[in-house]
């Protein structure tokens, strides 16, 4: 194999592909990236067995292929090797030995390789007719749900978002069973089939670092036991999480004893303060009490002292509240709504505190309160 290339059209490329790679892996080949260049251009794959990455270079954007081939080779050294040489041709080429030679006007490196047939076969397959969706509606799902998912590997369904297409409409849902976060959104077409699957969120989280700003669809083609994103010369699959996701349904209810309008940038704030005196090892409690058009949000360390906020808000009734709840589960809830004002809907002090954007419903969050007593 030999061909040369400019630094920054493979730099582009390694920076997507070395997210597949994981360097806590024991096996030494899927520490590694896959160069399989072919008289169409330079394919680069990465897997860790939980995920892989597989992304494709055009022979127009390559200088010259001088002899096909491929090669495996250490990820994170191929990869900070081509980031430090200068904006200038490379020139890549396979030696006797299982080495490549890696040369530009004033530089030249030796890198060891492993062996090609090593390198796990990648079956990338698509399915006929794949779901649709904008990436920037999907990197919105995601940062509106991922935080909500347990990090906890005792059950490992609840370390995933759960995906649920019906027709043409798309539930996502993450809960670590003190909270939880559901998107929903319309498809622009709908499913062949009912899906339900869910889906690692740190997989998620590595496949959004590789959707870039542009406007434009990606595909998702579904199987038993993986799911393959495809967008631009980029494809990446990821297994799927075995196992019947927890029915969620029925923990939001349809009516409320007290709704309270606030705005979001005065609640955030104020809370933002309370959790000053807050601890984690009373899971950074603060309270919140109605008092007629106001609310108090209040919070104490003995040792150290307390602190109250008040805000005025809007009620939709006479009723008044008074609940706990952690400081951090809310804030992160109110970082995900996009939108001047919120409403929090309740049903009591021990019942969920649902948090919504009063002029959209495609967006919920729910808290679990604290008992204090």
């Amino acid at each position: 194999m030999k061909f040369e290339i400019k630094q920054e059209i493979l730099m582009e490329q390694l920076n997507n592909v070395i997210k597949g790679i994981s360097n806590k892996n024991i096996i030494p080949v899927l520490n590694c990236i896959k160069f399989e260049l072919t008289n169409d251009g330079l394919y680069l794959m990465s897997t860790d067995n939980d995920i892989a990455i597989k992304t494709f270079i055009s022979n127009t954007d390559i200088q010259s292929i001088e002899k096909i081939g491929e090669i495996v080779v250490s990820g994170r050294f191929i990869y900070d090797i081509i980031k430090k040489l200068p904006n200038a041709i490379v020139t890549i080429e396979e030696v006797v030995d299982n080495k490549i030679f890696i040369t530009t006007t004033n530089s030249s490196f030796h890198l060891n390789c492993n062996r090609a047939d090593e390198f796990p076969t990648l079956d990338l397959s698509e399915n006929r007719v794949p779901i649709l969706i904008s990436k920037k509606v999907f990197k919105n799902i995601i940062k509106q749900t991922s935080f909500a998912t347990s990090t906890q590997e005792s059950r490992p369904i609840l370390t995933g978002i759960n995906f649920k297409i019906t027709k043409n409409m798309l539930e996502c849902t993450a809960t670590d069973s003190y909270r939880l976060a559901s998107k929903r959104i319309e498809l622009s077409q709908p499913a062949e089939e009912e899906i339900n699957i869910t889906i690692p969120t740190r997989n998620l989280n590595e496949l959004v670092k590789l959707l870039d700003e542009e406007e434009g669809d990606m595909e998702l083609h579904v199987f038993n036991n993986k799911i393959i994103f495809k967008f631009e010369n980029i494809v990446m699959m990821s297994r799927l999480i075995n196992g019947t996701y927890p029915d969620t349904s029925k923990l939001i209810p349809e009516t409320f004893e007290l709704t309270i309008k606030v705005s979001l940038g005065e609640f955030y704030d104020a809370i933002d303060r309370a959790s000053l005196l807050t601890n984690e090892a009373d899971k950074n409690t603060i309270k919140l009490e109605s008092n007629g058009n106001e609310i108090t949000i209040s919070s104490n360390i003995p040792e150290i002292g307390n602190v109250e906020e008040k805000i005025v808000v809007e009620k939709d009734s006479e009723t008044e509240i008074k609940i706990a709840f952690s400081s951090k589960y809310m804030m992160d809830a109110l970082k995900s709504l996009e939108s001047q004002e919120i409403i929090l809907l309740f049903n009591g002090d021990i019942k969920p505190i649902i948090i919504k954007n009063p002029e959209s419903n495609d967006l919920t969050q729910l808290i679990l309160p604290i008992r204090t007593y």
